[in-house]
């Protein structure tokens, strides 16, 4: 049985793909400081043999015996607007200081690495759709800063570790992602929206709602990051993963109104909020080719599922 570490195992994302490994086979090592994630999240897998939770936290030296390790899946950041405004120093460092001490296991332990990236890193976009080859429009002096620069210092410093220590990993780009176990108040706009239609709260929507947005379903997403680490030849290599359906922002609540029979009214604030791109749509040209991946859940299936969930907790 092969060993494969997951930072932020305990999060949104990383408990779904916790889980998705455990099905897979894999023995499963959880590694998070529960700062942002829950082990809520991971309850049901402590009955596992394959499954170990760890309360640590990655900025530190890591000193714990994890034994051989054959894949690294580096998750661990705040990753909603409000956890990452919340803990701007905490995020600074789990990206930098954290992924720095991940690099240096894998390169200890020859481990293969996946390192979680974000479509932020491309800022407010110049280029629509993005792909991988944009450089990005990042504000390196704004209230997003803090996660948007340390997720390309990420980036900068795995291609370092490649280059110079000849580690095998690659990085993925994770565009807004949507489904169960997500915060109801982690500030997403998902999960805002959910959360005022079924309590009948007016949606407060920024600007005049013609922000666009292309949301992926978790489940999706997991597929995407297993591709990611287990397709041959990736060594290196960057992939976008989310999905193309683009949206506005008023598309979005009216969508959520509908599926959820609200009575709840648009508010819309007349202004946007500093640094938040304007559009973002990714291109997965690439990650159709080399993984042989695309979403396949459409927007109006997953936010079904995610109201469900909401409902239900």
């Amino acid at each position: 049985m092969q060993n494969v570490l997951v930072t932020g195992g305990a999060g949104f994302i990383g408990s779904h793909l916790c889980d998705r490994l455990i099905r897979d086979g894999y023995k499963v090592i959880c590694f998070d400081n529960l700062l942002t994630g829950s082990k809520k999240n991971v309850e049901y897998l402590l009955s596992s043999p394959n499954f170990e939770f760890i309360e640590t936290d990655i900025t530190k030296p890591l000193s714990l015996n994890l034994g051989p390790l054959n894949y690294i899946f580096h998750l661990a950041s705040p990753a909603s607007p409000i956890d990452y405004q919340n803990y701007p120093e905490e995020t600074l460092l789990a990206n930098s200081v954290g992924t720095l001490n991940i690099l240096e296991l894998a390169r200890k332990t020859g481990a293969k690495l996946l390192i979680a990236s974000t479509s932020e890193v491309y800022g407010d976009p110049l280029e629509h759709p993005q792909k991988e080859t944009y450089f990005g429009n990042v504000n390196t002096f704004g209230p997003r800063s803090c996660y948007d620069e340390s997720k390309r210092f990420a980036e900068t410093a795995t291609y370092v570790y490649i280059r110079k220590y000849d580690i095998d990993a690659r990085v993925i780009r994770i565009f807004n992602t949507y489904g169960p176990k997500m915060q109801k108040d982690d500030g997403r706009v998902v999960s805002n929206f959910i959360m005022s239609a079924l309590g009948g709260i007016p949606f407060r929507i920024d600007g005049d709602g013609s922000q666009t947005r292309s949301f992926c379903y978790i489940d999706d997403l997991v597929e995407g990051i297993v591709k990611a680490m287990f397709t041959g030849r990736t060594r290196g290599e960057i992939f976008n993963l989310g999905n193309p359906d683009e949206f506005t922002i008023e598309e979005l609540a009216e969508k959520i109104i509908k599926l959820t029979g609200s009575k709840s009214e648009m508010i819309f604030s007349g202004k946007f909020r500093e640094n938040d791109p304007m559009r973002r749509r990714p291109d997965i040209t690439k990650a159709k080719a080399v993984l042989n991946w695309e979403p396949k859940i459409s927007l109006e299936e997953g936010l079904q599922k995610t109201i469900e969930y909401y409902k239900k907790s």
